[in-house]
């Protein structure tokens, strides 16, 4: 009983601290990291002209709604079911779009909206990559 109490809290601890260090990033290391965005999107004062939906002020956007992109139905379907931009969801979404929108949509029962992929294609493999680029898209907020 000891151990799987020691263990429990050894995982509830390794998950705060996980979340914490999203939280910690640096956002002018983040503004080098999202120069693997930028074949595609834009952020910070700048304006459209990009592949993707410009990114400035996405945290706390709800996903599929920048009004100057078309996106895809299976991204309005999730924002549609509640997806707003945090920490948690950019960095999950990033390293795996397509997965991440067919488990959001799965997990809010709506798995039958998920009817074609989406846009974005590319995925971070570097998770330790994160907390800087989060850090980078928060600091566009206007």
């Amino acid at each position: 009983m000891g151990f799987k109490l020691t263990f429990c809290a050894t995982v509830l601890l390794f998950i705060a601290g996980a979340a914490g260090a999203l939280a910690d990033g640096d956002a002018t290391a983040g503004k080098a990291v999202f120069n693997k965005c930028r074949s595609c999107h834009k952020a910070g004062d700048v304006s459209g002209g990009a592949v993707g939906p410009l990114l400035t002020g996405v945290v706390g956007r709800k996903a599929g709604t920048f009004a100057d992109f078309s996106y895809s139905a299976t991204m309005k379907a999730a924002g549609d079911q509640g997806l707003v931009w945090d920490e948690k969801s950019i960095g999950d979404y990033v390293q795996g779009p397509g997965e991440f929108l067919k488990k959001y949509l799965t997990d809010k029962g709506k798995a039958d909206l998920m009817t074609d992929t989406p846009k974005m294609t590319f995925k971070l493999t570097d998770p330790t990559l994160l907390p800087d680029l989060i850090a980078f898209l928060k600091s566009t907020a206007k």
